[in-house]
C-alpha cells in the first residue's frame, strides 16, 4: 500500500507531497511539478512516523538550518549507475552547486574509464524520486546553466537562493523545457 502526505511550505515554494510505503519515504515532490507523473497520487492520506519525520527534516530545512538526520528512505528501481549519482549528489552540501559534467567526471574516475556521458548523467539525476533531501536541485549545467529540474525551474531558483548561492553565476538559457 502506497501513502501520501502534503507539506505545506513557506510561500515561495510549491507544496510538497510525499509517498510512503509505510515505513519508508518513496517520494518527495513539488506539487504540480512535471515529476507528478513519476509518483503514486491517487492513494490515501494516512498520518504515518516517516511523514512526520520528513516534515520535521523540511521545517529545519526551510528554517535556513542543515538538518542533522536523514528520513529513512527506499527508492525503487535503483541501477547502479543511478545510485553512483544519487551517492555523488549526496556530497554536495547546502549552498554548493556541481555540474552534469562534474558528475560524469567522478564517475568515469571511480570506473577507470576515457569519460561518461554527461547526458546519462542528467538522466538519472532527473529520475530521482525524492528531492531535496537528495538534493538534485544542486545539480546545474554547464556556464551555469539552470536546466532540467522536475520540480520546476522557478522552484530550483528559490532552493538555490534558499541556501544563499550567487544567483549572478546563474540563468535560464533561452527556450528552455524546465520552466
Amino acid at each position: 500500500m502506497i501513502y501520501k502526505c502534503m507539506y505545506k511550505t513557506i510561500d515561495t515554494f510549491s507544496n510538497i507531497i510525499m509517498n510512503s510505503d509505510g515505513k519508508y519515504l518513496t517520494g518527495l515532490w513539488f506539487e504540480d511539478s512535471k515529476d507528478s507523473y513519476k509518483h503514486t497520487t491517487n492513494c490515501k492520506e494516512k498520518d504515518l512516523e516517516i511523514f512526520r519525520q520528513t516534515s520535521k527534516w523540511l521545517d529545519i530545512y526551510f528554517s535556513g538550518k542543515i538538518p542533522n538526520f536523514i528520513p529513512k528512505y527506499k527508492i525503487q528501481n535503483l541501477t547502479i549507475f543511478r545510485q553512483e549519482v544519487i551517492n555523488i549528489m549526496n556530497t554536495i552540501k547546502f549552498g554548493k552547486t556541481m555540474t552534469y559534467s562534474d558528475i560524469s567526471k567522478i564517475i568515469a574516475k571511480n570506473r577507470g574509464i576515457r569519460k561518461m556521458s554527461s547526458q546519462a548523467v542528467g538522466g538519472a539525476v532527473g529520475w530521482n524520486p525524492i528531492c531535496i533531501i537528495i538534493p538534485c536541485h544542486r545539480v546545474v549545467g554547464v556556464n551555469g546553466n539552470l536546466i532540467g529540474y522536475g520540480g520546476g525551474i522557478k522552484n530550483k531558483i528559490e532552493l538555490l537562493k534558499h541556501e544563499k548561492n550567487d544567483m549572478n553565476k546563474y540563468f535560464i538559457p533561452k527556450g528552455d523545457t524546465a520552466l
